[in-house]
């Protein structure tokens, strides 16, 4: 069995720079200990990460507890927001309504969908029968669970929006999904505009 341990990214300071460079908030720095503390006895193997420093700065002290190197792959990053960018319910409930649905210069969600599920197969094929630990975003994270149960809509995203850090286990038997568990979050407020 392969299981892949995705930590969505603790709670991001957006004064920071731009969306890959935002540094974790106070809060997030100190959150992040809550993905590191469910994942400490668990053996992983290798970890892939999303390049946006949010993603990283979230990982290192789970990879440091385990003696991993960060592996980036530039596919696991956040969905590209275009311009115009306006993250308020309605819009999610627009985009989760309609995949092919995005701003200008944007990224739909099946655009976002069909590049992080690239990386995740081959993540799958290279690490068969490891444990992985995948540092992630929440609307990354979220096409992928649907992808493998399209059960997980809208709903379940906006009950996870918050979720920063949010921990998940996806198991697969070969290549083939074989089941799903939360294991921790840390829920915070949610302020529009940023995912």
């Amino acid at each position: 069995m392969t299981s892949l341990y995705f930590v969505r990214h603790a709670q991001p300071d957006y004064r920071t720079g731009v969306d890959s460079t935002y540094a974790l908030s106070a809060e997030g720095i100190e959150d992040r200990m809550q993905a590191c503390n469910t994942l400490k006895d668990i053996r992983l193997d290798v970890c892939v990460c999303s390049p946006y420093r949010r993603s990283i700065d979230t990982v290192i002290p789970i990879v440091q507890g385990h003696n991993l190197e960060i592996i980036t792959d530039i596919r696991l990053r956040e969905r590209d927001k275009g311009k115009g960018i306006s993250n308020t319910h309605e819009m999610f409930r627009k985009r989760w309504k309609d995949f092919s649905f995005c701003e200008e210069g944007g990224e739909s969600l099946s655009e976002c969908q069909k590049r992080n599920i690239e990386a995740v197969k081959d993540i799958l094929k290279k690490y068969e029968n490891k444990n992985v630990l995948i540092g992630t975003h929440g609307t990354a994270l979220s096409t992928i669970i649907n992808y493998y149960d399209d059960s997980f809509g809208i709903e379940y995203f906006l009950r996870i929006i918050n979720y920063m850090p949010y921990v998940v286990r996806l198991d697969f038997i070969n290549d083939k999904f074989a089941g799903m568990e939360e294991l921790a979050f840390v829920e915070k407020e949610f302020h529009g505009q940023k995912q």
